[in-house]
């Protein structure tokens, strides 16, 4: 990339990607704790493991550009993430079905916007010799991947919070 702001807008775009892949790392893993023992547990568990991949092979391509990574803002995602846990669900003891809803949309949502900036590398790859188009590729494979299951997922839980009435 030419200029120096270019440069810098890249580290700055990379570095917010980062924090949302931070915040999508922490709720992957907490729906997979979420449903241990149940039938989407082994989806689950591959699906926070791949999301936490994608986030290392993008702290790889930070590293591979010389681009600084800002901690905080990972730190203030995780934050908002905790945050985002309150959240009035209808149940005071126990996790509400509306939960895995709601958090089968913010992580689908996270997961597209990941693909989105798998997108805008493979965009910007033929100016920056450090990023490999391959691998990149790859990655948007999977994002697409797991927007499948997620959706999977989230038909099951709008039947769950909206149409199984028998467990009520």
């Amino acid at each position: 990339m030419g200029t120096s702001s270019t440069r810098e807008f890249l580290g700055i775009y990379l570095n917010d990607h980062l924090a949302g892949a931070a915040g999508g790392v922490e709720l992957a893993r907490r729906l997979a704790r979420a449903h241990r023992g149940s039938d989407d547990a082994e989806r689950l568990t591959r699906l926070a493991a791949d999301i936490a991949a994608d986030r290392g092979a993008l702290l790889s391509i930070l590293r591979s550009l010389g681009i600084p990574v800002r901690r905080y803002k990972s730190a203030a995602a995780r934050a908002a993430e905790k945050a985002g846990r309150l959240k009035f669900n209808g149940r005071l003891l126990s996790r509400s079905p509306l939960s895995d809803l709601v958090e089968l949309e913010a992580l689908r949502v996270a997961v597209e916007g990941k693909a989105a900036g798998w997108r805008t590398l493979l965009d910007v790859a033929d100016q920056e010799p450090e990023l490999d188009a391959g691998r990149l590729r790859t990655l948007l494979a999977r994002a697409d991947a797991q927007v499948t299951v997620l959706e999977e997922l989230r038909i099951a839980a709008v039947d769950r919070a909206f149409r199984d009435t028998g467990a009520r």
